[in-house]
């Protein structure tokens, strides 16, 4: 390979590549040629009952020659007012057919008017149609050809099974079939519609459905099968996946919809199973308009920003173009790891990672009168429920105290967008009353000040950081038993993107004051989750009942007593009214008293009447003086 060695300039490309060009267009001529005389030479043979004398035969080539000719020049003034098309391509197909339509009328009008016919006169409609189907039967040819070679190799490509023939299907069909270095080498084709029995799509065969599979894998000696369903329900994607592992192979899916939003779909989308492919339900955020440019051009600061929350939003908030965006937290590492994730480098020297504490006041303040945001998202927040339990104090330093700080320096922001959780609905535990108590800050901030100030409330986030997926994979991982606290505990789930999505529609849909809640369908059983996990791992997993622990709920509630479920934009959307409070009431908490009366004072302030001051000046909380 010669031509591989030299540089690839912008002049070396045509040079190499013309006499290639050159070649290709003087086969086709030639072959377009040999196919008119063909094809009228076949239509005088007929017309003459297979007897032609010599001169007949050279008047009938003559013929061929010219209407070669003017097919050429036909095609050469389409090429330059339409383009030109690929090879063999159904386009180029239709050009060629309109091409040796013109050609034949004109050889027509030009027979016709002549007292003697050179030619009979069906000799330019029917040897133009032989001519177009030998012309096309060598172009088919040719793109056949290049097709295979375009194929993964048997050698080092993976041969598998596609289950799905719908649009995602045959997408990712057409990309394995066009990489010739791909890892994936689609041996057949499953789908459970009667109607694409026995059909061969890029030349791969169709196999039958569900009940086929383990005939496929033993019929094709295919090493995994790949579930080309970008929408499948949990239990089609459970059937598929058991009678998969029992006839040996392996088992792997194309994502969900609202992971493949943003690009085609491509080989490099295929990927193992997720537990959230299995939740059970539809996921909202597919149901939810995307409201990112509500984001676009403007200045945006997150809190939080390093915690699975903060980052996904960090991620989604980039995609959409802001003006500037802050990235907030108080761990270096976790800035670490944004930056890398977002940019593909992680030198910590760029003016968009801001290492700081929401407990600092003032140094929060600062920050906010110096980088001037237009959106605030607020994510930063201590979030496991028994530890806060046992450590109040520090729920009421940084959930509590921490969110003044932020509101406080933040009176003059467009937009702000509290994060809060479900269990702020109803709350018994430290975490709820914290979160719940923000709700309410957030709130009198909006009746205090002129930007939309309001909270998002949601459930367990999968996969995030300490959430019941990871410390499940983990037992597994560890060979320990999985630990579930009661088998009838259950809890409304949402992946990250889901949580994202709904904080970012906050800020396009929300209103002063209120907490968003968005419908998360039925709540999960978490014994459920543990075990489709268990039964994923390979070996046996045992599963251990250790009880509620103390702030941990049986079930959980999105909407509080006392609050009414209104849907007025969206009707996945909920808009809960939250009472204010006044800051000076958060402020006066002790965290340092003993926790039993802090937890009881936390929860004695979530159930007060709504209060209101007017001073922006309360909203700057004690430590923050001290």
């Amino acid at each position: 390979m010669p031509n591989a060695a030299l540089p690839a300039t912008p002049h070396a490309q045509p040079v190499h590549r013309l006499p290639g060009a050159r070649r290709r267009t003087a086969a086709l001529l030639a072959v377009d040629t040999a196919a008119w005389i063909g094809g009228f030479l076949t239509a005088a043979w007929t017309r003459f009952e297979f007897a032609m004398s010599a001169q007949m035969v050279t008047r009938v080539l003559v013929a061929g020659l010219i209407a070669s000719a003017v097919f050429t020049a036909l095609t050469i003034v389409h090429r330059r007012y339409q383009g030109r098309h690929p090879l063999g391509s159904l386009h180029e197909a239709r050009a060629l057919t309109a091409a040796m339509a013109g050609t034949a009328l004109l050889l027509v009008i030009g027979v016709l008017p002549l007292a003697t016919h050179p030619i009979p006169a069906s000799t330019p409609p029917v040897g133009g149609a032989i001519a177009l189907l030998l012309m096309l039967a060598v172009r088919s040819v040719h793109r056949h050809r290049r097709s295979r070679s375009l194929r993964p190799s048997t050698g080092s490509a993976l041969p598998v099974l596609l289950f799905g023939l719908g649009s995602a299907g045959q997408s990712l069909l057409k990309a394995m079939v066009s990489d010739p270095r791909g890892k994936y080498l689609p041996v057949g084709l499953l789908d459970d519609d009667p109607e694409k029995r026995h059909l061969r799509l890029d030349g791969v065969p169709v196999l039958g459905g569900r009940p086929q599979i383990a005939t496929a894998i033993n019929q094709t000696g295919a090493s995994t099968l790949i579930l080309a369903i970008a929408s499948a329900e949990p239990e089609l994607i459970r059937q598929v996946r058991t009678a998969t592992l029992e006839a040996g192979a392996g088992f792997k899916v194309l994502p969900p919809v609202r992971e493949l939003v943003d690009h085609r779909i491509s080989v490099a989308d295929v990927r193992d199973l997720k537990i959230t492919d299995l939740l059970g339900r539809p996921h909202a955020v597919a149901n939810l308009g995307t409201r990112g440019a509500e984001v676009t051009g403007r200045r945006v600061l997150v809190t939080g920003a390093g915690g699975s929350i903060g980052s996904e939003l960090c991620r989604q908030i980039m995609r959409a173009n802001p003006g500037e965006l802050m990235m907030l937290d108080r761990d270096e590492s976790a800035l670490h790891a944004l930056q890398l994730s977002l940019t593909g480098r992680a030198l910590l020297d760029g003016p968009e990672l801001i290492l700081a504490d929401v407990r600092d006041a003032e140094g929060i303040a600062r920050v906010v009168a110096e980088r001037k945001p237009d959106i605030v998202f607020h994510a930063a927040a201590l979030k496991h429920l028994t530890l806060l339990q046992r450590h109040p104090g520090e729920a009421i330093k940084t959930n509590v105290w921490g969110t003044l700080a932020v509101l406080s320096a933040c009176r003059d922001v467009a937009q702000f967008v509290n994060i809060s959780t479900d269990k702020a609905a109803n709350p018994v535990s430290v975490l709820g009353y914290s979160k719940r108590i923000t709700e309410r800050l957030t709130a009198h901030t909006a009746a205090a000040t002129d930007g939309t100030f309001l909270s998002v409330r949601f459930g367990n986030v999968l996969s995030s950081r300490g959430s019941v997926v990871t410390a499940f994979q983990a037992q597994i991982d560890a060979g320990l038993p999985i630990t579930v606290t009661h088998p009838e505990v259950t809890r409304y789930l949402m992946t990250v993107q889901e949580a994202v999505h709904l904080v970012l529609q906050a800020a396009a849909i929300g209103r002063d004051g209120e907490a968003l809640v968005l419908d998360m369908g039925n709540p999960v059983r978490i014994d459920d989750i543990a075990r489709q996990l268990a039964a994923q791992a390979p070996g046996t997993h045992q599963i251990v009942y250790t009880g509620l622990r103390p702030g941990e709920k049986l079930h959980e509630d999105l909407i509080g007593t006392g609050e009414e479920d209104l849907r007025p934009l969206h009707p996945l959307i909920s808009h809960v009214t939250v009472p204010p409070l006044d800051p000076i009431e958060a402020s006066a908490l002790d965290p340092f008293d003993d926790p039993a009366k802090v937890i009881e004072r936390l929860a004695w302030l979530c159930d007060q009447p709504a209060t209101f001051t007017s001073s922006p000046a309360l909203l700057i909380p004690r430590s923050a003086h001290e």
